[in-house]
Formats: structure tokens, sequence, C-alpha cells
């Protein structure tokens, strides 16, 4: 087949155009460019698609001997990731990104201009596996190496989505991957792992992207009227920290510096043990803090629920549900609400659930799908 293979400049990608090609494959590279790091060129990012990463997307093109092609999706990734990134923290949740870039940049953009050019097929290094249930749909399956399983990330792909991609790396474990790209002689065969939000600066946080990014939107649109957003351009959306009670404890700068469950950089005293994020409040920037007891959820409310299989279930289902990317799963049951929204009960209290990231569905190693953990 013709496929056409992301590559990041990683490890993965670049050994999934590897095995591809080593099968007879037509393989075409194609790299996206989702930000403009030329600015900050003398800046460490955490994360994929940098500079450097994209030339060594372009060495492994040449060392494979395939045509390799540089994407300029700044566009599309600011409204489709950034933006709702900065929105998120702006409304006191914590936005996941890498569902967002998987779902409607990824998955989305990346395939409608790999068709373009007369791809069949289109791989990524993701550590997933696709299975074909007994009525032909397709289903989405966690990795065999569980320690790198990125099925969490995925939970928002469709069937006709899931038809076009291959994931060649879902049987494999990582030293395996790197085993590979080694007899492969792929010059990032040693490359290290990417890690955090691609288009977050090391050294400046997320925090500074929410603040540059909010003026940025308010330079473009002078007329726009939102508090929110102009008291974080501004730096005025400091604010009290407080108890359960609603005792001031302290102050903080911003509101958008926190997140549920962080204990770190609370500069607060009084309690005998330690302290956490309990909630956010954007319209009044306080800032709740409390023990750890104060954390625990029994149920969560989630909505823009996808169901992978395109079938909604029409009584309550018993499943393991994941709040969080690393986190493990537990017990839970689903039962949806109406179309789109739902009501997850855990077996037992869970602590640390965040709205604005996802909360995904599993049977076993199968990926039902999931949805977007909202307040309610």
């Amino acid at each position: 087949m013709k496929v056409a293979v992301a590559m990041s400049g990683g490890v993965d990608s670049s050994t999934a155009a590897y095995l591809l090609k080593s099968e007879g494959h037509e393989v075409i590279g194609m790299s996206m460019q989702m930000y403009d790091n030329l600015s900050r060129a003398d800046t460490t990012y955490g994360g994929c698609c940098t500079i450097d990463d994209l030339a060594d997307a372009r060495r492994v093109a040449w060392k494979l001997g395939i045509p390799h092609f540089v994407l300029n999706l700044e566009s599309d990734f600011h409204e489709k990731v950034v933006r709702p990134f900065v929105d998120g923290y702006l409304q006191g949740t914590t936005p996941s990104p890498c569902v967002l870039c998987n779902t409607h940049v990824k998955f989305d953009l990346l395939h409608r201009k790999a068709f373009a050019v007369g791809a069949e097929k289109v791989a990524t290094g993701h550590y997933a596996r696709l299975t074909v249930a007994p009525d032909g749909l397709l289903q989405l399956r966690k990795a065999a190496d569980l320690s790198k399983d990125q099925s969490y990330f995925l939970f928002e792909l469709t069937q006709e989505q899931l038809r076009d991609t291959l994931f060649p790396l879902g049987d494999l474990t990582k030293k395996e991957v790197r085993s590979l790209a080694t007899g492969g002689d792929l010059s990032v065969a040693g490359k290290g792992e990417s890690f955090e939000i691609c288009f977050v600066p090391e050294k400046d946080g997320y925090a500074r992207v929410v603040e540059s990014e909010s003026a940025k939107i308010l330079a473009r649109n002078p007329g726009l009227d939102d508090p929110l957003l102009r008291a974080v351009a501004d730096h005025s959306a400091g604010g009290d920290i407080v108890d359960l009670e609603g005792n001031v404890l302290g102050t903080h700068d911003g509101y958008y510096n926190y997140t549920i469950g962080q204990r770190r950089g609370l500069q607060v005293g009084g309690f005998p043990e330690r302290t956490y994020v309990i909630d956010i409040n954007p319209l009044t920037r306080r800032v709740t803090v409390g023990p750890v007891e104060s954390l625990e959820r029994s149920s969560l409310i989630a909505e823009k629920v996808h169901w992978i299989s395109g079938r909604k279930p029409e009584s309550p289902i018993e499943i393991s549900a994941r709040v969080r990317s690393r986190q493990t799963e537990v017990a839970a049951t689903v039962e949806m609400l109406d179309d789109a929204r739902a009501r997850v009960s855990f077996a037992a209290p869970l602590r640390a659930i965040a709205p604005g990231q996802a909360v995904v569905f599993y049977q076993d190693d199968l990926c039902l799908g999931g949805g977007w953990i909202t307040r309610g």
C-alpha cells in the first residue's frame, strides 16, 4: 500500500516508517509544524515537533529513501489545540491538549493531507492496537507494552478514522522498538522520550503560555469583551487562597497557576497535614485548599461522551475508568444521561478528579471511548 507516516522525529514514528518500508509498502513521511518555534529557537521544549525534531525526521526519511513533507499546520493547531488550552485554564479547568491534537490534527488534518497525495493508510508511532470485532467494527485496544500504552489519548477516534489508520508498534515493547531502530541504523535510535506539552517552553511553564496567548488574542480582537481573558493578559487575575470554610489563608498572583490536586507551590500555613488545591473559581478568583480527603469523589459527570463503536449503551454498563493518562484504572459504572452526557460512578472514592481532563472507558484491554469531565 501507499502509506503516509506521521513522523515527529522521535524513535517511535521513525521505527514505524522503517517497519512499513521493510514490509514493502510505498512510504511517505509527513511531519507537522504546529507552532512557531523559530521565534524562540533558544528555548527548550519538552514535547515533539521542534526544529530539531523536524530535522531528525528529515534525516530518517533520507536514510530510508522515502519522500518527506513538512506540513504547516500552525493556524489549525492554534485553533484546535492552543486556544482550547488557554480557554480551559481561563475557566479554571485542567485541559488535555494531547487528546485534542490527536483528534483534530493528527487523525483529521494530517489524514486529509495524506489522502490528498494518494495515501491509502496513515500510520503513527502510537502504542495501541487495532482488532476487528465479529460484526466488522474496529476495536481500539491497549498496546502490548502497557507501560507505553497511549489508547487514553485516542478515545475520540471514530470508526472511519480507525479504518484509515495503522499502528505498527502496537505489539512491540519500547526496548524492541529501540532495537529495531538500531538494527536499521536510524540516527534517532537512542533519542530520549518526548514529554510534557509540546508548545510549552520548559523554562516558562504553561501559565506563561496562558498569559502570552491571552494578550495575543486581545491584540487581534481589541473589542472582545472577555473579563477573564483581559484579567489574565493584564496580570490582574490574582485573588485569595481560602480554606473549605472560606477563611482567607493567603493570596495568589493568578488562579490559572493552579490545578485540582496540586500540592506544591501553595504558600499557606496553618494545616497539620499536607494541603491540596480542592477547587478553582475563575469568577471570584478564589483558590480553595484543604486536606487530601477533600479531593475524594465517588462520581463525576462527563460531557461530549464518545463511543468508538458508534453505539451508545441503552442501559448502565460496568467498565474500568481512567481519569488521568497515567493513573490506574478503577471499577466504575457508566450511565448515559442523554446523547452526550454520562454519569460515571466509581466503586471506591477517587482523588483529584479534575474538570477539563478526559475520563476514558475500558473493558479489559478494549478502549470503549470516553468523555470530558465537567464541574457538574
